[in-house]
């Protein structure tokens, strides 16, 4: 027989060779049976075998694993987070050029952001180098904006990766989360992701909060975390300081979401993260400044818990683009509150015109998008489908909560009087 030595502390390779192996068998008929042994070297003794090579590959074939084998059972499962479509792909399905598309279905904001942003990004010196993985004038920059020192301050690729990267420090497979529908579905996928558990504890008629449920149910199922919108997405509520303060004396991780918080007229929260250990704030470029596209977001952490986020995050999460644009936004203050202003204001009138269409039940909004109850036999699937033959594009959900409900982006005075001329062709 022959002996292959692996020898492993210099790699080398050394067959020790065999009088009569190769007299004896045809290695078309026949293969090698090898065998390993303990020791400071790995020995493998090969020895024929009378098996043929046929039945050999067709063994072998049963044996190999199919590559979905490898991923998780959990993930075998999940089903995909749908998104928005981009421009791109709404012109080509409905036949029209990006500009001649209304799109009302992301709450994007349709001003896109302040003239130093594209400055900035047409003169970035060293786009070939990787970004700061603190983001430091990034968080200067926050710091100075918010009130609130740099060092509660994580910056992020979109406030998206920050609710994963909570959960991927803060979440055991089958740790429990509440979530209250409807609101943003990120929470519940994300938590699917991470192999959690969603206990769900449905908003009231009027959309408010059920804080009486929720105490009973972190009561009941100790679940971990819960994560808040305000305003909320898709109906434009807030939550008051009392409602907040209930939910924080609770034994739970609150992770307050205020990505539409410059539109309600209220202050944020990020200042409480220095008073209250069990809270998180999350924030976006993506509605206030026009950044949807370059995906920057950021949060205010307690310092007790920002340290071990610090440690688990990706090292270069925000890009050069990401942060040169952020920073270039923040320093034109004057811009970014005049979009708002016109935001909030066309959000009043379109909510008074959708008040005198008589299928639709505008929801009061403290947000940049309103939504509709779609009522008197009028589908609303269909409403939306119908919709976008016309160019204009609305949100609608498949979701149980939300199956009779359109949601409508606050756009520019003339998407608004567009959008008014389709609805009134079904009058």
């Amino acid at each position: 027989m022959g002996v292959i030595d692996f020898h492993s502390t210099s790699l080398s390779l050394r067959m020790i060779k065999s009088a009569d192996i190769g007299h004896c068998l045809s290695a078309s008929s026949y293969r090698l049976h090898c065998r390993s042994f303990e020791g400071n070297q790995w020995r493998v003794v090969c020895m024929a075998s009378t098996i043929p090579i046929q039945d050999v590959k067709e063994e072998e074939a049963q044996l190999r694993l199919p590559g979905d084998s490898f991923i998780r059972p959990h993930l075998r499962k999940l089903s995909p987070y749908q998104p928005i479509l981009p421009f791109e792909v709404l012109s080509t399905r409905l036949g029209r050029k990006p500009e001649d598309i209304i799109k009302l279905d992301a709450n994007e904001n349709p001003y896109g952001p302040p003239p130093e942003v594209f400055e900035a990004l047409g003169s970035m010196k060293f786009p070939y180098v990787y970004p700061d993985p603190e983001s430091r004038r990034l968080r200067s920059a926050l710091a100075q904006d918010s009130g609130l020192e740099s060092e509660y301050i994580l910056a992020g690729c979109g406030a998206d990766e920050l609710i994963d990267l909570i959960m991927r420090c803060v979440l055991d497979p089958n740790d429990k989360i509440v979530d209250c529908p409807p609101t943003f579905t990120m929470y519940e996928f994300d938590a699917a992701v991470n192999g959690a558990l969603v206990i769900k504890v449905p908003r009231k008629a009027d959309f408010s909060l059920d804080v009486e449920l929720i105490a009973k149910a972190v009561g009941d199922e100790k679940p971990k975390c819960i994560f808040l919108t305000s305003p909320n997405n898709p109906d434009g509520s807030i939550i008051s300081d009392e409602v907040l303060l209930k939910i924080l004396d609770l034994p739970i991780l609150v992770v307050l979401d205020e990505a539409y918080i410059e539109f309600s007229g209220i202050a944020s929260r990020m200042q409480w993260v220095k008073k209250h250990e069990n809270l998180i704030v999350l924030r976006t470029f993506s509605k206030r400044a026009g950044l949807a596209g370059l995906r920057v977001g950021y949060g205010a952490f307690p310092l007790s818990i920002i340290e071990y986020l610090w440690r688990a995050k990706q090292p270069y999460n925000v890009s050069v683009a990401a942060e040169v644009s952020a920073c270039a936004a923040l320093k034109n203050p004057v811009y970014l509150e005049e979009v708002k202003v016109a935001l909030v204001q066309e959000r009043e009138r379109l909510f008074k015109l959708l008040k005198e269409v008589p299928f639709l039940n505008p929801f009061p909004s403290y947000s940049n998008f309103i939504l509709c109850g779609v009522e008197s036999g009028m589908d609303a699937k269909k409403l939306k489908e119908d919709l976008a033959k016309m160019g204009v594009m609305i949100r609608h959900y498949n979701n149980k909560e939300l199956k009779g409900y359109v949601r409508v982006s606050v756009g520019k005075p003339e998407h608004t009087d567009a959008l008014m001329e389709c609805l009134n062709r079904f009058c």
